[in-house]
Order: structure tokens, then C-alpha cells, then sequence
């Protein structure tokens, strides 16, 4: 192999070789995963950020989750995750269980809610007069409510489902 073969490989002009980069893109990304992963408070960083990406967003407080704060029924299986959030007179409700997610926002009222679960649009749910609101699916993953309520917008803390 001549200089001017390795120019076309560098340059991916070659055509054969994109098969070949992929596959080298893969193992090295492993590879990275396994000897330098991003530490966990790095990437809870970027997953908070990019919530924020909303600047007229506030922040609602995470202050009950049932897997912290719930005292354990013996024998009960299957019991539906309930979360509370805070942002200064708004509460908002979540229940997250196998069948999918529903909630109520405090004091009532309509909202429109974007169940956030990453970079991509989520489900957009609508709460009626009273705050109601529900989704047919649960959140997989990281999740995340974005509501507007009014003028406002307030985001919830991220929470894996």
C-alpha cells in the first residue's frame, strides 16, 4: 500500500471502508464504556441540563417517593410507584405504575404535561379542570414532566421508572 491508499482510507473516499469505521467506532466506544465510563453525577448533570433547556422552566422538587419514604406491605407485589413534586404553590401527583402513569396537579387546574424520556419528543398528555391527568404507558428509562400551566413552566426532577 502506497501514501496515496492511506490518504483515501484516512478520507473515507474508498467506500469499502465505512463498514470498517463502524465496526472500529463500536469497539472503541466499549471499550471507553468499560475502562473510562462516565461517572454517574456527570451524566445526572446532563440529563438535568438539558431539562433546562426550557430557561423559563422551574424546578418541582422531588419531596415523597414511595420507594424511599413508603413503608413496605408484606406480601404486596406490584405496588404502583407514588411521587410528589413541589414548585413554590404547585404540587403535582404522579402515580407510575405497570399499566401506565396518572397524576394530578395541585391546586387544580389544565395543564398541558410532556412526559420527558430523552433527547426525542415524549407523550403529551393534557390535564383536565381538576388537574387530572393520565398516560396509557408507563415511562421507561429516565423520565422526566414538563408542565405548562398558565404562563408557567415547570419541570420535574429526573427519575428512573
Amino acid at each position: 500500500m502506497n501514501d496515496d491508499d492511506h490518504t483515501l482510507m484516512r478520507d473515507g473516499d474508498d467506500g469499502a471502508g465505512g463498514f470498517e469505521e463502524a465496526v472500529l467506532e463500536d469497539e472503541l466506544r466499549q471499550a471507553a464504556a468499560v475502562l473510562d465510563p462516565v461517572p454517574e453525577a456527570l451524566r445526572q448533570l446532563a440529563v438535568e441540563a438539558y431539562a433546562l433547556h426550557d430557561l423559563d422552566a422551574r424546578i418541582a422538587e422531588l419531596t415523597f417517593d414511595s420507594l424511599l419514604h413508603a413503608l413496605p406491605v408484606r406480601g404486596a407485589t406490584d405496588v404502583p410507584r407514588m411521587l410528589t413534586f413541589q414548585a413554590g404553590e404547585l404540587t403535582v401527583d404522579v402515580e407510575v405504575s405497570g399499566d401506565g402513569l396518572m397524576g394530578q396537579v395541585m391546586p387544580p387546574q389544565p395543564a398541558r404535561i410532556e412526559v420527558l424520556s430523552g433527547p426525542g419528543a415524549g407523550a403529551r398528555l393534557t390535564a383536565d379542570d381538576l388537574g387530572r391527568f393520565t398516560a396509557d404507558a408507563p415511562p421507561t428509562g429516565p423520565f422526566a414532566l414538563r408542565l405548562r400551566t398558565g404562563g408557567h413552566v415547570v419541570v420535574t426532577e429526573w427519575l428512573r421508572a
